[in-house]
């Protein structure tokens, strides 16, 4: 059991930029990046979110893959909290969003998710405890 993460931007070069960062520290967490309006522009669609809530919650039908602990999803602006709202209530998946700093959340996230004992709701904590980080 393992707890797997998806970055929501607006942006698909972002998501995947954060991605990229977070993976850094996330072992063999799956972590998924999502963004854009699925035509190259700004934005972010409720279908696409809820794959890579699918995806990263492991069950996407992969054969001998355990099922996950959830996904903790960390989102860029107001909308994508919405479309992820709805992307969740769609899934068949347990997900939370974390009110955390997308980038440094998804750090503190992808470092929590790599405990062993690592939990939904500790993982959620641990990205939303980035909000407290000072840069200067």
């Amino acid at each position: 059991m393992s707890v797997g993460l998806v970055v929501v931007s607006h942006s698909a070069r972002a998501a995947e930029g954060i991605v990229e960062i977070a993976a850094e520290m996330a072992g063999e967490t799956r972590i998924e990046a999502v963004g854009g309006d699925g035509r190259g522009g700004i934005g972010t669609v409720p279908d696409d979110i809820e794959d890579a809530l699918v995806t990263a919650a492991g069950d996407a039908g992969d054969e001998g893959d355990d099922d996950g602990e959830g996904v903790v999803v960390l989102v860029d602006l107001g909308s994508a909290v919405m479309n992820a709202e709805v992307a969740i209530e769609l899934a068949d998946v347990d997900a939370v969003i974390a009110d955390a700093p997308v980038l440094e959340g998804a750090v503190n996230a992808a470092v929590a998710a790599t405990d062993p004992n690592a939990t939904l709701e500790s993982v959620r904590e641990q990205a939303e405890a980035a909000g407290e980080i000072s840069k200067v």
